[in-house]
């Protein structure tokens, strides 16, 4: 055997563990990336729920307090009607 096969055969093994490792970290790191990336996402519509949920919590009090003057309202319109009759 030449020593230019003899390295290669030894060598060979060697440097495709190392890049199968490479890979297996490379895509580790692309993983974790891709994970900060949605973890972010749900952040922002969890965010958007919340100021949502806060305008809506907004708008059904004034709701309320309008229906609670159409309640005054009317029952001043019944009194009057019961009196008229």
């Amino acid at each position: 055997m030449s020593e230019r096969i003899y390295l290669l055969t030894i060598f060979l093994p060697f440097g495709a563990a190392l890049i199968i490792f490479g890979m297996k970290y490379y895509a580790a790191i692309q993983q974790a990336r891709a994970r900060l990336a949605n973890d972010e996402a749900y952040r922002q519509l969890a965010e958007q729920a919340a100021a949502a949920q806060a305008e809506t919590a907004a708008t059904l009090a004034s709701m309320s307090a309008m229906l609670g003057d159409v309640k005054a309202r009317l029952a001043v319109v019944e009194k009057i009607l019961r009196e008229v009759e």
